[in-house]
């Protein structure tokens, strides 16, 4: 992976993550605790990869309508800011920054998105 004109950092492209999936970018690629990024119709999302409830990757959950289901014990999170929409979690995670340039994906570790709610 490389670094992005403005301190982003290059993850790939487009078409690496398939609509309705999302990928798992650890430590080595993003400098700090894994972030899941998910495509959903053609938009993408990054959150910290990690469920709050138990430790699982949420990059292996379902995506749908702007949400992401944990494979584990099916709590919710928006995809737009994290919150968390369905038990057993009771907190959210953390959004990070994820842009399209030309069919590059780069990702902003640590800069929130500000994409709205699902609320």
């Amino acid at each position: 992976m490389s670094g992005g004109a403005d301190g982003g950092i290059v993850i790939g492209r487009v078409g690496d993550i398939a609509d309705g999936t999302g990928k798992r970018f650890d430590r080595s690629v993003v400098g700090r605790d894994p972030i899941a990024v998910f495509n959903d119709g053609g938009a993408f999302y990054a959150i910290d990869d990690t469920c709050p409830h138990e430790v699982t990757s949420l990059a292996d959950g379902w995506v749908e309508d702007g949400t992401v289901e944990c494979p584990l014990h099916a709590a919710k999170f928006c995809l737009k800011d994290g919150a968390v929409l369905a038990l057993p979690a009771t907190r959210g995670v953390a959004t990070h920054r994820v842009e399209v340039v030309g069919d590059e994906l780069v990702l902003h570790p640590g800069e929130a998105a500000d994409l709205g709610s699902c609320r």
